[in-house]
């Protein structure tokens, strides 16, 4: 029955029984899959899926805000969850005493008293408010904090006689704290009620902790719950370009002293200038991925909107000027345009080192001359070489192209051979060997430069110290997201985020805008200092096809390097043009298992837990979206 069902639709279309298997498999696979057992329930869940979304459309369900409502009801914790947890809080060997540090001035009453009610009801017990009022108008402010302070003896207060503004009033708050450790809150946001109790459970597993942040969202006026940031562990990188860290933090009591506390002057930015001395001289930097702050949205509070203190951008400038010049790193601090709260540094660079461009290639002599005159064409660095790796080609059009290259440009092009078997990492390997400059770019050659300036703003990162490989936005032609970073674990083992995305959008938490650490960024078009690719001896030949730019960004990983993505460098990536389908023979495919397994064996552990990723995010999307099953 299906079979004539099929016959009758391929006559419709208009294409002979004969004709089936050659010119139009596309087609009768696709019929097949439909008619399918497999297909019928995909077609199924699909159908399901709109019929949902028409639902809640009708309904007037906040359908943005439904996958975060979806993720609260399985992971934030339950009345039972929190008696719980009080119950495991007295079995604790270590309860240090945290100093919540509250400075205040005019909040809205019922938020203030919301605010003080969410540390009095916290799971852990052994804690105290540090409460600094910095002259607020209203006289009821200071009603409300003597009103608590009377009905617990583990609230304390000053009330200055002056305003000093936030920097000052939270180091008066500082002075009267006792704890071992410092916990910022601000005077209209909410703490989770096991907030501490998950802070001190880190310390218990690991007591040489001595900065703690963890998740957030944002509240609103009527309650609700929205805007969920599920932030990476410490990223140096992400947290120069923005304050990614925010709420909520717990600092060990030593390190706030030894940095001075908040700074006068940096008003409006005063937690990230704090953030960015502290982290410089932690001992060990901790992530609880979990909401346990509530961010408040009014119309006076920054999370409603950073234009409501101006002032904040000034000082978050200066912070990141002091930044540089305290790390003896010559370099100028701008704002991110058109995203608030957001920046990118220019680093100087203080010579012009030669860079060796690495391109593998077999044949597709038009391709690879594109991409070849286009670095010639446009580079504005003007210490470069250009390595052509020849892997077999058999065009004589490839040879002649090499050989005018080498006539044009004899002392920065040349071309090398290889003859073996396609083995991408052996390629790279033999390239750098030919290499005579000090940092290597490995780019595949169906890649265009779009930007004459992408050397130099790519050396400006690869040539600091702690930086490892250096990437960049790859675009489809179409102006589409090719490549903007790679999340281990993504899809099985590793993929690109944000993929088929237009250039122009911003992406989870501006992403795609900013400067930020991933464990690994793609080969098609990476720096890296050549000696670091010679500590970690290159790439990984077992892993002739896939993988390997990952396997080798791990292996700078592990040594303490900074792998970062450049979302203003763009280049054209055609991909996979030079290779085709990596699985179009029955050897590829086995070739594919061989080193998926490989690479499983060696990296499970980021498999398993990406360090520049949160665990609360899909590993099935690649944009980012709350993980939900």
């Amino acid at each position: 029955m299906i079979a004539k069902i099929k016959k009758k639709i391929f006559i419709i279309m208009g294409i002979s029984p004969k004709s089936w298997d050659k010119e139009n498999r596309s087609f009768y696979r696709l019929v097949k899959f439909i008619f399918s057992a497999k297909g019928q329930k995909k077609i199924g869940t699909l159908f399901l899926k709109i019929i949902t979304y028409s639902v809640k459309k009708i309904a007037g369900i906040d359908f943005a805000n439904y996958d975060y409502m979806k993720w609260r009801k399985k992971n934030i914790p339950t009345l039972s969850n929190l008696e719980q947890f009080k119950k495991l809080e007295k079995t604790l060997t270590f309860r240090p005493k945290i100093s919540i540090v509250l400075p205040v001035y005019n909040p809205p009453e019922n938020y203030f008293r919301e605010a003080i009610n969410s540390v009095i009801n916290q799971v852990y017990t052994n804690w105290e408010l540090c409460i600094s009022d910095d002259v607020s108008p209203n006289e009821n402010i200071r009603k409300i904090i003597k009103e608590y302070a009377e009905k617990d003896n583990r609230i304390k207060y000053v009330f200055r006689t002056e305003n000093g503004h936030i920097s000052a009033n939270s180091n008066t708050a500082i002075e009267i704290a006792t704890g071992d450790y410092i916990g910022l809150l601000d005077h209209d946001d909410l703490l989770a009620p096991e907030a501490l109790y998950e802070n001190v459970l880190a310390l218990n597993k690991d007591k040489t902790l001595d900065f703690i942040y963890s998740d957030e969202d944002k509240i609103n006026e009527k309650g609700k719950h929205f805007d969920p940031h599920f932030k990476p562990d410490f990223c140096k990188y992400n947290l120069l370009t923005r304050n990614y860290i925010c709420h909520f933090s717990v600092i060990k009591a030593e390190l706030i002293k030894q940095v001075k506390g908040f700074r006068i002057g940096y008003e409006g930015s005063q937690d990230f200038d704090l953030f960015l001395r502290c982290t410089e001289l932690a001992k060990k930097i901790h992530h609880i991925p979990k909401i346990l702050y509530h961010w408040r949205v009014h119309s006076e509070s920054t999370a409603l909107n950073m234009d409501t203190k101006p002032y904040a951008t000034n000082a978050a400038l200066k912070a990141l000027t002091d930044t540089l010049k305290r790390n003896n790193i010559d370099g100028k601090v701008d704002v991110n345009p058109n995203l608030a709260g957001f920046y990118k540094i220019s680093y100087h660079i203080d010579e012009k080192p030669k860079i060796s461009i690495l391109i593998p290639s077999k044949n597709l002599t038009k391709i690879t001359n594109t991409c070849i005159s286009s670095i010639f064409k446009l580079t504005d660095y003007p210490n470069f070489e250009v390595i052509l790796i020849n892997n077999n080609s058999n065009e004589d059009a490839f040879f002649s192209m090499a050989k005018s290259w080498e006539k044009q440009e004899p002392n920065r092009f040349k071309c090398v051979h290889d003859n073996a078997d396609f083995n991408f990492s052996r390629l790279i390997n033999f390239g750098a060997s030919q290499a005579t400059g000090s940092f290597l770019v490995l780019l595949n050659n169906d890649t265009e430069v779009i930007d004459g300036k992408w050397l130099t703003n790519m050396i400006e990162y690869a040539q600091i110290d702690d930086v490892g490989a250096v990437g960049v936005k790859l675009l489809y032609p179409n102006n589409t997201i090719q490549h903007a970073g790679v999340i281990i674990g993504l899809q099985g083992i590793a993929g690109h985020v944000f993929v088929g995305k237009s250039k122009d959008e911003v992406g989870y938490f501006n992403y795609l805008k900013s400067v930020n650490n991933f464990c690994a960024i793609t080969a098609a078009c990476l720096m890296v200092r050549k000696s670091y690719f010679n500590e970690v001896n290159g790439f990984e030949e077992t892993l002739a096809v896939e993988f390997n730019d990952v396997d080798f960004c791990l292996k700078l990983a592990e040594k303490g390097k900074n792998n970062i993505y450049l979302p203003h460098v763009e280049l054209y990536h055609y991909e996979s043009i030079s290779r085709g389908h990596p699985h179009k023979t029955k050897e590829s495919y086995e070739r594919h298992l061989i080193e998926n397994a490989y690479f499983k064996k060696k990296w499970q552990k980021y498999i398993d837990h990406d360090p520049c990723y949160n665990p609360n995010l899909s590993l099935t999307y690649d944009d980012f979206r709350i993980r939900t099953y």
